[in-house]
């Protein structure tokens, strides 16, 4: 029971942490005459994309850390910065302290994001080496539910205060400040004796890399590239999905928000399914199935004008893109080994920040006032023919130690 103490202690930490994508709420508050910031469009979208500039940062020095000194001071650190960055925006006041917000919530709160996201995704892998999948699904479909339970709060805070939207954070910082806290107190490292048999169809190299030896390996590679190009496919989605639906299907204004916000929960939702799909197909299977089903709904939704088939395809997009990040640090587990499991995995999530930035950029380059079908054709295709990476990805192989008597 202790092990799932720990999943449950993780799930807590990483809502908090995925309440940073509820900025869509304070974005739109920004950006109203009643306020007293009244932000162009690209102001507003400063801080959120500060903040995603320093997860990869974050994960890239919490996962080395963490290796050694294990979780919880980790764990720790990461959530009180993120909490005060939080916090220190909610003193920025009007339009003369953007520059407190951007170093607050984007700054400071994301690079504790960062450092605080891939610890339990590290710990986690450790306790339940028979369930990497299912539990890594599980840890980082906390993170991707944060916004789905936060933003409908966050929305409540700001009616309150419309002048001055970023004294909500005051009151969330707390609040993530004793989640956060709450859920650190419990991660440990597994002694060193623990054992659990891994079961299904998991193939692994059998060996312990290091970072190092990781990045000297292929694998390492096709396994950025995989993560990269699915991330690219969904967030291509994502980034366009209001504006879409009204144009393609003819939703209203409100609809479309409401859309957005449901699919919300098919991203979370995705991280822990595909996790479980892949500990009984295998990794690749499961890659191979998120690409094709991506590739296929994008080159039927630029011609979905009904209501229900848009919104059908475009949850499976959400599934696929919350799948990629459910199944992909039991993989990189699976391929390196978990003693380094933190600064390997960590590393990897620049494959996250390159297709994060590529998807909308593509998205956007392609569509046509109203048409949408040209830049949906492409990243569908773009994601069909990513399916032959999963394909030709197999776990590097051990190498054979050589006694004394054999080299004689």
């Amino acid at each position: 029971m202790k092990r799932w103490l720990l999943a449950a202690a993780a799930v807590l930490f990483q809502l908090a942490l995925g309440a940073v994508y509820s900025w869509s709420v304070f974005s739109k508050a920004l950006q109203a005459k009643a306020s007293d910031f009244d932000l162009t469009k690209a102001e507003a979208a400063l801080p959120f994309s500060v903040t995603i500039g320093m997860i990869f940062l974050g994960t890239f020095i919490g996962g080395r850390i963490q290796d050694v000194r294990g979780p919880r001071p980790v764990a720790l650190a990461g959530g009180v910065l993120y909490s005060l960055g939080i916090l220190l925006a909610g003193f920025a006041a009007d339009h003369s302290r953007l520059w407190l917000l951007i170093l607050g919530y984007g700054v400071i709160a994301g690079f504790g994001l960062g450092l605080g996201y891939i610890v339990p995704i590290a710990m986690l892998q450790k306790w339940f080496p028979d369930k990497r999948g299912l539990i890594t699904g599980i840890a980082v479909g906390g993170f991707g539910f944060g916004a789905v339970v936060t933003s409908p709060v966050a929305q409540r805070l700001v009616e309150s205060n419309p002048a001055v939207p970023t004294r909500a954070f005051l009151t969330l910082g707390v609040a993530y400040l004793v989640m956060t806290l709450v859920g650190a107190f419990f991660f440990r490292n597994p002694p060193a004796d623990y054992q659990v048999a891994a079961t299904g169809r998991i193939a692994a190299s059998g060996r312990e890399y290091t970072q190092g030896e990781a990045l000297r390996t292929p694998q390492w590679y096709l396994l950025a590239a995989i993560l990269c190009l699915n991330v690219t496919a969904g967030i291509a989605l994502i980034s366009v999905i209001s504006s879409a639906a009204t144009s393609i299907a003819g939703y209203t204004a409100a609809a479309a928000a409401t859309l957005t916000g449901v699919m919300g929960l098919f991203n979370g939702a995705g991280r822990i399914f595909w996790g479980w799909i892949s500990e009984r197909t295998g990794r690749m299977f499961a890659f191979a199935g998120m690409l094709g089903l991506q590739g296929i709904c994008f080159l039927l939704l630029g011609h979905a004008s009904q209501v229900a088939v848009f919104a059908i395809l475009s949850a499976v997009v959400y599934l696929c893109y919350g799948g990629g990040f459910g199944t992909m640090p039991a993989t990189a587990g699976d391929f390196f080994g978990l003693r380094n499991a933190g600064g390997i995995y960590g590393l990897m999530i620049v494959a996250w920040s390159v297709g994060g930035i590529v998807g909308p950029l593509l998205a956007a380059a392609l569509i046509s006032g109203d048409n949408y079908t040209t830049a949906f054709t492409v990243i569908g295709i773009i994601a069909l023919v990513a399916l032959v990476l999963p394909l030709v990805t197999r776990p590097p192989k051990a190498e054979r130690v050589v006694t004394a008597q054999e080299a004689l």
